[in-house]
Formats: C-alpha cells, sequence, structure tokens
C-alpha cells in the first residue's frame, strides 16, 4: 500500500493530488490544507468524479489534522503565498519560510520516513531550508522546479518547430527555479534524436529560451496566478517516479555536495529518481558558457538563501 499527501491544497496541490489519484500513482491520497472544508470538499468532489473514471485510489481530505497523514511515503509540500501579476518568487521567502518549517516539522512527526517533494517559491531555497532544518538525508528532500521548467521548454520547442509531438522533444533546464537563473540548455535539446540546433536558427532558439524562462511569468500576468496544470502533473510525475521506482531522469532541486562545481546548495540539476528518492546526479559535461551560467545562477541562489538568516 502506498500513500501520498499532499500539504496545501489550492491550485497546484489540488491539481497534483488530482493527477496523482486519477492516474491511479498511489492507494491512497491525502489533502490537508489550514483552510477550514476546502481540503475535505476538493476530497468529496474528487471522490465524486471517481466513479465516472473508473479509479479506486482512496482520497481523504483534512483541515490541519496531521494524523490523518500518518506513514506517507512521499509529502508533496505546496504551502505558502503564490505569486501576484509583476511579483518575483523571491519576495516570497519571509512568509513562505516560516510556514514550509513548520509543515515540514508537523510531516516528519508522523511520517518520518517520507520522501519530500518541495514546490513553495522561492522553490531553490525553500528546498535549502527543509534539507539543513530537518537533518534528512540529501536524497528525500527533491525540489520539484526543474521538471516543470523542462515541460516549457520543451513546450515553446514544439511550438517553434512548427507544433510537433511535444513527446518527441527532449529539453532539459537546469539552474535555479527563477526567471533569470534557469537555464535551458539548447545545446542538448533534440527532436526525434536530431540536434534543435540543426533545426532551428540562432534568433529562434534564443526566443525560446527567452520564452522558457519568463514562462511562469508570462501564465501569472494571464492568470492573475500562478499556473497550476503544469506545475501539479509535474509534481505527480516526481511521485510517480519515485514510488514506481521508474529510475527517470528528471532535471529537480537538490543538495549538492560537489557536483557541477557546487557545495552546501539546492539548486536544479539532472538526477536519477527512484524509490529512495534522488540517487545519483548525471554530469551533462557543460561547455565554458554552461557553466559561466550556472555559476551566475548558483550565486543568485545563494543570496537569496541569505535571507534565511535574517528571518
Amino acid at each position: 500500500m502506498s500513500k501520498v499527501t499532499v500539504i496545501g491544497v489550492g491550485n497546484v496541490g489540488a491539481t497534483a493530488a488530482d493527477v496523482i489519484a486519477r492516474n491511479e500513482v498511489a492507494d491512497e491520497v491525502v489533502l490537508l490544507d489550514i483552510k477550514e472544508g476546502i481540503p475535505e470538499g476538493k476530497a468529496l468532489d474528487m471522490k465524486q468524479a471517481s466513479c465516472m473514471l473508473s479509479m479506486d485510489t482512496k482520497i481523504v481530505g483534512t483541515t490541519n489534522d496531521y494524523a490523518k497523514t500518518a506513514d506517507s511515503d512521499v509529502v508533496v509540500i505546496t504551502s505558502g503565498i503564490p505569486r501576484k501579476p509583476g511579483m518575483t518568487r523571491e519576495e516570497l521567502i519571509g512568509v513562505n519560510a516560516g510556514i514550509v518549517k513548520s509543515v515540514v516539522t508537523s510531516v516528519l512527526k508522523y511520517s518520518p520516513n517520507a520522501i519530500l517533494v518541495v514546490i513553495s517559491n522561492p522553490m531553490d531555497t525553500m528546498t535549502y531550508l527543509t534539507v539543513k532544518s530537518t537533518g534528512l538525508p540529501k536524497n528525500r528532500v527533491i525540489g520539484m522546479g526543474g521538471a516543470l521548467d523542462s515541460s516549457r521548454f520543451k513546450t515553446y520547442l514544439s511550438m517553434a518547430l512548427g507544433d510537433v509531438n511535444l513527446n518527441d522533444i527532449e529539453a532539459t533546464v537546469i539552474g535555479g527555479h527563477g526567471d533569470t537563473t534557469m537555464i535551458p540548455l539548447t545545446r542538448f535539446a533534440t527532436y526525434k534524436g536530431i540536434p534543435v540546433s540543426q533545426l532551428l536558427s540562432r534568433e529562434a532558439l534564443d526566443k525560446v529560451v527567452a520564452d522558457t524562462m519568463v514562462g511562469g511569468a508570462t501564465l501569472t500576468k494571464m492568470l492573475g496566478t500562478s499556473a497550476w496544470y503544469a506545475p501539479g502533473a509535474a509534481a505527480a510525475y516526481v511521485v510517480e517516479t519515485i514510488l514506481h521506482d521508474q529510475k527517470r531522469v528528471i532535471p529537480c532541486c537538490v543538495y549538492l555536495e560537489g557536483e557541477y562545481g557546487q557545495k552546501d546548495i539546492c539548486i536544479g540539476v539532472p538526477v536519477r529518481i527512484g524509490r529512495k528518492g534522488w540517487e545519483e546526479v548525471i554530469d551533462f559535461k557543460l561547455n565554458d558558457e554552461e557553466k559561466a551560467l550556472f555559476e551566475k545562477s548558483a550565486a543568485a541562489v545563494r543570496k537569496t538563501n541569505e535571507v534565511l538568516a535574517t528571518l
């Protein structure tokens, strides 16, 4: 029997829970939030949908009762305030750091062996806070950002290539999960095995990179709040990879101890993921230009991390 808890069931959390339940990724999904009635209501709504979707996942909703999350295999943390138009992820740190630290403490009280998937923004810093404040083995804390950013990179590449099938594209984003810190790796991107650099002009690729980097902000401006379908699906994708021990290589935010030339930082790199969390950092052998971009990204993430010491 496998169990997943989603903490914070706003748009992103509820979508993640729905995809996990709908695809029967886990036997039980628990939705927890501090807003009275919201998690229970969303759980009931999902249950009522389940008979039409032929799904058998047990769905539970609870207002702040962490006892119901006991023995979770994976816990997805989306808690915190979402971005508003014009707001950077970094501006959320003061409020969200306190929320995330409290949530993680409560989670581990009832599920001490859980793998934690962090979505709360600023995600790199919240993932780092989780690693440092809990003392958990580094492989059990995973920031989701790179999975989402890579899906946006693939989408913009597909559009640039004439709306080709997204599933025929391989593309990876590393670095910080921020509008100026993420690094779409165009050199490694392919369509049906063909490097996209052979199919698109430099100008077209530069536009894809620029669009990818502001992908979240673009949607926030359109929607008036953070996006949720792709972020929720990205969380479910990571959870499925963990629970089903699929050994997928997914770019995620993890704690580095020398990999990619960085130490004591959580930042996005390609990692192999399985039942015990992330298992190995995959070295993409960056060239000098890519290394410089990664170092610049890491410096920006460290600057955000420094704010934690002032809280």
